[in-house]
């Protein structure tokens, strides 16, 4: 009977892990490394092959029928079909292709800029509050391009939130 109950524990925690949500996953607003304002909103979700997305959701100035206009027609593993550059801004998925090293750190990914074009390789590690450096729920999006890296430090929002940005 203990072995039974054992084991119908063991069952249950390993499927409550399978299910766990990452703490990248969810709302978050990109915050402008000059002026400290929240610039967008994006939503990170991880697809039905384990792989780590990210959509925009809002944006300061872009409206629902802002075109990708500065983007290449197609981009190497871009995850949705047709011609990038005539894709809109808002809801389409610039993150991509991003795999899990462990909890809360996404690697392996990439980045495309839709007000430029540019596409960058990416890392995410998320860090959560700890009185210290972190004072909210903190996403480090840190891109690569040759030999330069560079990072930004977005908060955690929620759907009201990251849909209501104008």
């Amino acid at each position: 009977m203990k072995r039974a109950i054992f084991s119908f524990c063991l069952i249950i925690s390993a499927v409550g892990f399978c299910f766990a949500v990452d703490p990248v996953e969810g709302y978050w607003f990109s915050i402008d490394d000059k002026t400290s304002k929240v610039v967008s909103a994006w939503e990170m979700y991880v697809g039905s092959n384990g792989v780590l997305h990210g959509r925009l959701l809002s944006a300061v100035g872009v409206t629902a029928s802002t075109l990708a206009t500065r983007c290449k027609e197609t981009y190497a593993n871009f995850p949705v079909s047709g011609k990038v550059n005539l894709m809109p801004v808002l809801s389409t998925t610039w993150f991509f292709g991003f795999r899990m090293e462990r909890a809360g750190r996404w690697v392996g990914g990439s980045i495309i800029n839709p007000e430029d074009g540019s596409m960058y390789k990416a890392e995410l590690t998320h860090h959560p509050i700890d009185g210290k450096r972190y004072k909210a729920e903190t996403l480090e999006v840190r891109g690569f391009l040759l030999f330069f890296s560079g990072a930004q430090y977005w908060q955690r929002c929620t759907r009201e939130e990251a849909m209501s940005l104008r």
